[in-house]
């Protein structure tokens, strides 16, 4: 390996990569490129399969795997951070209400088969680490509770655009989603908090991405997690959940305990509300009875004074 000098240099091809044979002559597949990062000094090192699950797998930083070189997983600014956790925890109150998938996050890998770009009509292996991905309970191959990874195919991958430079853009907005799409991942969706990348993608039966379209609202939905609905300009104020309870967009699995609690109390309120009012109604009774008893009292009174000037005796009769 060449030693990294400058942020400009290209790391070389390892003297350890294996040498294919064509017709009996040895044969060096080519290379991706490289460029050193300072946070990952093991950015595009080759090491084989097994040294990757033995030793750099559970490594930090996190490094995914490209068909023999380790590729680093880029960190997030602030305001991409923002937008992964509040979608993360969308997610999660998706899946705490439906209980119909596995979530795992940033650290957790699967690996894949994809086309080769470097060599047409071959294929390599992958091990991708996606920043969100849900895995379905009726997915043919279930996350089992004390493995480290997973050994089937995401049904849905979430990646937080890394955009420090245009390779780690194009490797979420067109590597990553032609693997995904190519390996069978059911929906994959780019979040960018600039828009620029934003993109849902929804996979068809013939195999091909297409861009999951809002309705009139901005509301997306998903198909392979039935129930699960965002509206896109949410993804940019990124309200509270406690505001999204209350929205009948995300009612249907947002803080349903909070729901239940904040019905439960305006039922309570409008109850109070109701009580006072039939108090304020008695009580409106009781005084309009009293100013009855009042002017009958007033009534019997001037009809006594008048027999009185009249000669009655009132009082004896």
């Amino acid at each position: 390996m060449a030693v990294i000098v400058t942020p400009t240099t290209i790391i070389e091809q390892p003297t350890s990569q294996p040498v294919e044979r064509r017709n009996g002559v040895g044969y060096r597949s080519p290379q991706p490129t490289y460029q050193p990062r300072w946070d990952a000094p093991d950015h595009g090192r080759y090491v084989s399969k097994e040294e990757y699950w033995a030793k750099w797998y559970e490594a930090e930083p996190s490094y995914e795997w490209n068909n023999g070189y380790l590729e680093a997983k880029p960190m997030p600014n602030l305001i991409q951070l923002r937008l992964y956790h509040w979608f993360s925890i969308l997610l999660h109150q998706y899946v705490q209400t439906y209980g119909n998938a596995d979530l795992l996050f940033l650290e957790t890998g699967f690996s894949m088969i994809v086309p080769d770009p470097e060599k047409p009509n071959t294929l390599k292996e992958v091990t991708r680490k996606p920043d969100i991905a849900a895995i379905r309970h009726d997915n043919k191959v279930r996350w089992q509770e004390h493995e480290r990874s997973y050994h089937g195919i995401c049904d849905l991958c979430v990646e937080a655009l890394s955009d420090s430079d245009k390779g780690e853009v194009d490797r979420d907005v067109k590597i990553k989603k032609s693997e995904y799409e190519f390996a069978g991942v059911q929906e994959y969706y780019i979040l960018d908090p600039s828009n620029q990348h934003m993109h849902f993608y929804q996979r068809t039966a013939t195999g091909a991405y297409i861009e999951m379209q809002p309705d009139a609202d901005g509301v997306i939905r998903s198909q392979i997690l039935p129930g699960f609905q965002f509206r896109r300009r949410d993804l940019k104020r990124l309200p509270s959940l406690e505001e999204l309870a209350l929205d009948p967009v995300y009612q249907g699995y947002v803080l349903l305990r909070y729901q239940a609690a904040a019905q439960k109390a305006e039922q309570e309120r409008q109850r109070a509300e109701q009580e006072q009012q039939r108090a304020e109604q008695e009580r409106q009774r009781a005084e309009q009875e009293r100013q009855r008893a009042e002017q009958e009292q007033q009534r019997a009174e001037r009809f006594a004074a008048l027999l009185r000037e009249m000669g009655v005796d009132v009082d004896q009769a």
